[in-house]
């Protein structure tokens, strides 16, 4: 095995905002090749009464803090902003980075926020689905340069520019989700890039769905990079001491429960849970970094677990 990357997903609920512009840092210290936050505004993980930053603000100033890591959302939730709006920020982002911008999207899921904040929610998966499918045309034109025209339901635009262009010749746009009749199907007709996760099985069904999109399109499967979500990466040298962080690190994340059946343990231990995704073609690996960010972790995933999946 070769050219494993590493993403760094850094939670933004329940942390400040020094601690998140620093793991931000770290992770390009580190050499991590992608760095994330969520679209959320209420927190996910735990009680959703608690603090949380804005996710394109928060990369706005990832931009300025780094030079070289790939920065974007995981995923950017297509409910919060008109698509073309959407395709602006991502353009400046793209600019703002010196061309490191990717434009994470998904059909949103999280009702809570969209009741706070006044945001239409739908009336159901299959109408944002809908919305979404809306969406990409006239985000996919803007980035290419185009003046897309739409005139809804849902979303209209009338020649809209996006001047200047992206810096990037073709500024990625990653498909976060599954769904196998909807999602997978736009990922395999508008995606650069897709992100599913849900543990080894659920990866594989998804692989197979998506080379039969793929193919029912005639889109060439190679130019659409996999990437997968691996959840919490956790790493010390015995399981009582990873018990004893998760334990911690979820209590900081409104009193939420440890989640299970994570890449946690010894550097062997999460290598030899990650070696199946790469192994069928998922070499993107995005890890879940809760606040503290814990350093140790970031730390021995970039300098010990990645050699052991790159030598195989």
């Amino acid at each position: 095995m070769s050219d494993v990357k590493l993403g760094a997903l850094c939670w933004n609920q329940y942390t400040d905002w020094p601690s998140l512009l620093e793991a931000g840092r770290r992770a390009e210290r580190l050499g991590f090749d992608s760095l994330w936050t969520w679209d959320h505004l209420y927190p996910i993980v735990g009680n959703p009464v608690g603090p949380i930053f804005e996710g394109w603000l928060t990369l706005a100033a990832w931009a300025q803090a780094t030079e070289r890591i790939r920065i974007g959302l995981m995923v950017g939730a297509n409910t919060f902003r008109e698509p073309a709006l959407t395709a602006k920020m991502a353009t400046t982002l793209d600019h703002i980075s010196g061309g490191r911008a990717s434009l994470g999207i998904g059909a949103a899921w999280f009702e809570t926020e969209h009741l706070g904040y006044g945001l239409r929610f739908g009336d159901g998966p299959p109408e944002r689905l809908r919305w979404l499918s809306e969406a990409l045309p006239i985000m996919r034109g803007m980035l290419h340069g185009e003046e897309p025209t739409a005139t809804g339901p849902r979303y209209s635009a009338a020649a809209v520019r996006n001047d200047p262009r992206p810096i990037q010749a073709r500024l990625p746009i990653l498909i976060g989700g599954g769904g196998e009749q909807v999602t997978l199907k736009l990922v395999a007709r508008y995606a650069d890039a897709n992100n599913v996760g849900g543990g080894l099985a659920n990866v594989k069904r998804k692989e197979e769905v998506l080379l039969q999109h793929c193919e029912a399109i005639g889109r060439d499967p190679a130019e659409i990079e996999r990437t997968v979500g691996i959840g919490t990466v956790m790493i010390r040298d015995s399981r009582a001491e990873v018990d004893r962080l998760a334990r911690t690190i979820f209590e900081r994340n409104g009193n939420a429960r440890p989640w299970s059946d994570q890449p946690v343990g010894t550097p062997e231990d999460v290598a030899a849970a990650l070696a199946p995704f790469v192994e069928i073609g998922y070499r993107h690996l995005i890890a879940g970094f809760p606040t503290p960010f814990d350093e140790e972790s970031m730390v021995r995933l970039a300098t010990e677990v990645r050699p052991l999946l790159e030598r195989g």
